[in-house]
Parts: C-alpha cells; structure tokens; sequence
C-alpha cells in the first residue's frame, strides 16, 4: 500500500509547490509584463526571430517573478495583515522565507543571462527594472505616496523592453511605449488603491496621493489618462521614427482611452468602489488593446 500511495503523495506535494510558487512569482502578473514586451517586440522587429521572442518571453519572466518574489520577502508582515494576501505562501508559512529568496536568486540570475544573451541594453533595462522594484519602490510604498511615481519606472519598462530586445537601440520610438505605460501607470494603481485602500490603511501602504479617497484623486486620475490618450496617439502624426500609427489606428486608439476617461469623470461625481472597479478593469482593457492595435496595425500597413 505505501509504495501505490508515495507516487500520488509527491504529486501532491508537487502540485503545492507549483501553485505557490505561480503565487510567489504572480504568475498572472508576470504573463501580462511578458505580453508586454512581446508586443514592444513585434513593434521594433524588421523581420522575427522566433529565437528571441521565445528568450525575451522567458527572460522577462523570470525578471518579474524574481521582483514579485522579492518584494513578498520584504513584505511578509504587511502581507499577513492583509486580506488580500494573507493567504500567500510566506504568511502562512508554506513557504520559508530563505526558500522564497533562494528562488528569486535563481530567477534573478537566469532572467538576466537570458536577456543579455538577447543584447546588453536588454539586460540592462531589466536589471534595471528589478532594482527599482525591489530596492525603492516596495520600502517605499510605507513611506510616502510617491512610490506610486518611483514604482511607474519599473512598471512603464515592459513595452519598450521588446522594442530594445528587437533593436539594440533605444530611441524616440522606445521613448513613446515607456511614456504610454509610464502615464498608464497612474490611473490604474490609483483605481486599485481606491479598491483596497483598507486593506493598504492596514499593513502601513500610502498609495493614493494624499492620502483620501476624493474628487482632488479623481481630478488627477483624469489628468493622467488624458495625457496617456494624448501620447498613445502621438505616433500618428509620423514624428516618432519607426514607430508608426495609422489614422484609423489611432482612432481605435482612442476609444479605449475615452472608456477609461468616462469612469474618471464619473469617479469624479460619485465616488465608489463601483466606479473604482469599472475604472480598473477598463485599464486593463486600455493597455491590452493599445497594444494589439499597433501590432495590427504595423503587419496591416
């Protein structure tokens, strides 16, 4: 009987670990910095290359959940505290801390061979990304309210990262995909503060920028996405270099954005965890879509 059970027992055991470790890393978060880049990638490529598309998928992975893991070491006693995350694998124990970072270690190490054996300015931008994660972003966010700002860099890195993957270069065209995510950065982890501003109240987090939920928050919000619509247009006017949009391009370009513009003004008027919610998730639409409309639209001209 032991020796029918032992097989299904490490199976088991198997299945935790994976499932733990897809917590640790945020493996949806990961694959969504991972989409990202492949189509900064596809943006920049003159002709694909299968190879380092596959390498920069990889690579980028491993980058983000090294910062994910790390940044749930740091914070283990802010993460019990939450309702959120309180069930992750190093509140509860699952997980040892030292196995946690051995893990981001490892993934630090290989993410960053991978990247570079793509070009050095890769690896460069994501070693970058990683250290500003980690090291001021996450100690910032008990801090002061500006980590939202200091965390944009990291965050607004992705898109540009495929386009210096596919060049080598970074230019006006790797510029404009940064400032995109950079501004996008804004409204969305606005929106999702509102959401858990409890939550955030309860292990010490300061990420709404004065510190209350009010028509002042939702006034910037606004702010920022009209100014995120403005640049994601910009390339239509042909003065971004190789990054290019076409006229209908940048119409479909917009009307996400006018999505997302609606619930801020509506955010403005009637503040709730509704509107908040909706705000959310049609960012996430917004960034998603923006990015499939330039890839289109670059293999459709």
């Amino acid at each position: 009987m032991p020796s029918m059970l032992t097989p299904s027992i490490k199976q088991f055991k198997l299945l935790d670990f994976l499932n733990d470790l897809k917590q640790l890393t945020k493996f949806g978060l990961s694959i969504s910095v991972v989409f990202s880049s492949i189509a900064g990638y596809l943006l920049g490529a003159t002709i694909i290359n299968y190879e380092i598309l596959i390498l920069l998928a990889l690579g980028g992975y491993l980058m983000v959940g090294a910062s994910n893991a790390f940044n749930q070491v740091i914070e283990i006693k802010q993460d019990a505290l939450m309702k959120r995350t309180k069930t992750r694998p190093l509140p509860t124990g699952r997980l040892s801390k030292n196995s946690a970072l051995f893990i981001a270690s490892i993934f630090t190490i290989l993410g960053l061979t991978i990247l570079y054996h793509i070009n050095p300015k890769t690896a460069f931008f994501g070693a970058l990304s990683i250290f500003l994660y980690t090291s001021v972003y996450t100690p910032l966010k008990t801090v002061t309210p500006l980590a939202v700002f200091v965390g944009a860099f990291p965050g607004a890195i992705p898109f540009m990262l495929g386009w210096v993957a596919a060049t080598n270069h970074f230019g006006i065209e790797a510029g404009v995909l940064f400032a995109i995510q950079f501004l996008w950065q804004f409204p969305h982890f606005w929106a999702i503060g509102w959401l858990l501003d409890d939550d955030y109240k309860l292990a010490g987090f300061k990420m709404l920028p004065m510190g209350t939920k009010d028509k002042k928050l939702a006034i910037q919000i606004i702010l920022y996405t009209f100014a995120m619509i403005l640049v994601s247009v910009y390339p239509v006017l042909g003065l971004t270099g190789q990054l290019k949009l076409s006229v209908v391009a940048a119409i479909l370009t917009v009307l996400p954005g006018l999505l997302m513009l609606y619930y801020g003004l509506k955010l403005r008027s009637v503040q709730t965890a509704i509107i908040a919610r909706n705000l959310m998730l049609s960012s996430v639409f917004y960034i998603t879509m923006i990015q499939i409309i330039f890839v289109v639209d670059k293999f459709l001209r």
